[in-house]
């Protein structure tokens, strides 16, 4: 037994930040000082406030320390580990306060949150199957096998009211039916990591953090559908997680919990792990299986839908990480314990990773229903720097954007669908009122033009022609009548495309046309940008009150358009200047105005 457990987020972003260095250096220390049978380390997944990283919470005080450095273990070793007293400096500065040292889960960060797909996230070692067993892991599993038949297994997902956290929201036990009712030789389970939205990592924290939890979720669908092979498709740009997949599978199949005759229920299941390239249109699920069984990602036509004809044609079950990782939890809870949270129609909770413009970046976990205003406000810690919220895009190059004035709007599955965005699967980009809305339209067709596979006209051809009327946008040659043009060939790509990528690829447009029109129109009529972002509608000039003449501006314009003599005003010339904003960024007085 120790009497001391250092736990250290071991998340891509964490090890990013050096934390594995971290780890080596406080074992080396804590033997140093012989503690080695008193106090034991442990690389966990991602704690979740990834703006604060590496971070470091030392049990049974549960005190957290933010922003370790190598520099820094030396001395928690000493003064707490040693010594019993907490380093105050190095503390997550609200958990102190003048009478006691908070818990986590009083800090407004993760107070509001509820954890059921992150449960383990942060408090176990994801490499060591011995601790997810410790934490009800694999109870699940067993009773399904020992208590319930498919059906009843089925059931109990459908009553728990479970939705795809994907994207779609297409109800999960409905889905896992449809399989189980087609007969065939052979099914499968597919889980989607293939995680491509700019910004979410929600599907990677928890496979570094929890990988059992989608083995084992995995092998209790695979029994409810009849389904006795799964592949985990996961994009090879995260290599901690397939490296924790691959260990946690072996893990399992040496314990019997994978493999041949689990549970000696007479039932077979085994897993995968199945390298993707980064392709986008491979999280769409037909393509996802084509690219699978060894050939292009391009999707398919649907029906036959999976459930019929599926990966190597076979009856298929895919769903994504996070819909996989509530599924232990809603059979051994109970299904009312899962339809207990959220709205009417949106049951549980849902990953958020929160990004942008934003003071607590990071992954949330939130009951359905939660307000965007809680989000960002509460949870988040506001927009930094006292900027103004302007917007949030939900659901990447996929999904729409929810302006300030709905901030109030209860985050759920309708009544995002009801604004015009949608849920997606799970990023959600905060931008403040320094963010052009037809320049945020331009990044994420960017990525979809991209990302295109080219199998459809609309999607190949349609995105192109778009991302070339916003640019003419941009570049302050638009007319009122190309904004009409650009809301025409939205609606024609989203009702010819092929598949997800294209039928959604429109949506950042049609969003920031619908809540903030006035935006083009003043790139349009006016030529102006009004957020100072668009470069070949911006114009730069100095101010002579403000200029002291100390010619940094000048020495740092890489074109020479910045002239005059020391401690005289200095003027440019527009003819020569490239709009790159140096000038602003060097100039110490502000004399430097963009507009």
């Amino acid at each position: 037994m120790y009497r001391s457990h250092v736990l250290v987020c071991g998340g891509t972003g964490c090890t990013s930040s050096n934390s594995q260095k971290i780890i080596e250096t406080m074992e080396a220390e804590i033997k140093a000082k012989g503690l080695e049978n008193e106090v034991q380390v442990i690389r966990t997944g991602c704690f979740g406030l990834c703006a604060l990283g590496p971070i470091m919470i030392v049990y049974p005080e549960g005190c957290f320390y933010s922003e370790v450095k190598v520099e820094d273990v030396p001395e928690i070793v000493e003064e707490h580990l040693l010594k019993g007293r907490m380093v105050k400096r190095l503390l997550y500065k609200e958990t102190v306060t003048p009478q006691k040292i908070k818990g986590l889960n009083d800090t407004d960060f993760y107070k509001k949150q509820k954890r059921v797909a992150l449960r383990n996230c942060g408090v176990i070692n994801p490499e060591d199957i011995n601790e997810y067993i410790a934490y009800d892991g694999y109870q699940a599993l067993a009773k399904c096998l020992t208590e319930y038949t498919p059906e009843q297994v089925i059931q109990i997902v459908k009553d728990s009211g479970l939705r795809g956290r994907g994207g779609g929201g297409f109800p999960t036990g409905l889905k896992w039916s449809f399989t189980a009712a087609n007969k065939a030789d052979q099914k499968y389970v597919v889980c989607n990591a293939d995680e491509g939205d700019p910004g979410a990592f929600m599907d990677r924290s928890v496979l570094e953090g929890d990988p059992h939890c989608i083995i084992e979720a995995m092998t209790i669908c695979g029994y409810a559908t009849g389904a006795t092979e799964g592949y985990i498709y996961v994009r090879a740009e995260y290599p901690i997680a397939v490296a924790r997949l691959q260990i946690a599978i072996n893990q399992a199949k040496d314990l019997g919990l994978l493999g041949k005759n689990i549970f000696d229920s007479g039932f077979d299941f085994d897993l995968h792990v199945k390298l993707g390239a980064g392709a986008f249109v491979c999280g769409e699920e037909t393509a996802l299986m084509t690219s699978i069984e060894g050939n292009r990602g391009e999707p398919r036509p649907r029906p036959p839908y999976p459930a019929v004809k599926g990966l190597f044609g076979k009856p298929t079950t895919e769903n994504n990480v996070e819909t996989f990782a509530n599924i232990p939890t809603i059979i051994r809870e109970g299904a009312e314990y899962f339809a207990s949270m959220g709205t009417e129609k949106s049951k549980g909770t849902k990953v958020f990773a929160l990004g942008g413009k934003i003071k607590n970046t990071g992954l949330v976990e939130i009951p359905m229903g939660t307000t965007l205003r809680e989000i960002i406000e509460e949870i988040g810690g506001g927009i930094p720097n006292g900027k103004k919220f302007k917007a949030a895009q939900t659901g990447g190059p996929s999904g729409g954007c929810i302006p300030a004035h709905l901030m109030d709007t209860p985050i759920d599955y309708d009544n995002l669908t009801a604004i015009g965005c949608m849920m997606g699967s799970g990023g959600l980009i905060v931008m403040d009122e320094d963010n052009c809305m037809v320049d945020i339209a331009k990044f994420f067709l960017d990525f979809t033009v991209d990302e295109s596979c080219g199998k459809c006209t609309p999607c190949r051809i349609g995105t192109k022609r778009l991302r070339e009327m916003l640019d003419k946008i941009t570049d302050g040659k638009a007319t009122l009548e190309d904004l009409d043009k650009l809301e025409e060939l939205c609606n024609y790509i989203k009702e010819n495309s092929l598949c997800g990528l294209g039928q959604t690829a429109p949506n950042p447009v049609l969003a920031t046309l619908k809540f903030f029109r006035d935006e083009y129109i003043a790139h349009v009529v006016d030529k102006k940008c009004p957020a100072g972002v668009c470069k070949k509608l911006l114009s730069y000039t100095i101010a002579e009150d403000k200029c002291k003449g100390c010619t940094a501006c000048a020495r740092k314009c890489p074109v020479g358009a910045i002239s005059g003599a020391i401690k005289q005003p200095h003027t440019i010339d527009t003819t020569k200047c490239i709009k790159c904003g140096v000038c602003v960024d060097t100039c110490k007085f502000d004399a430097v105005i963009k507009k």
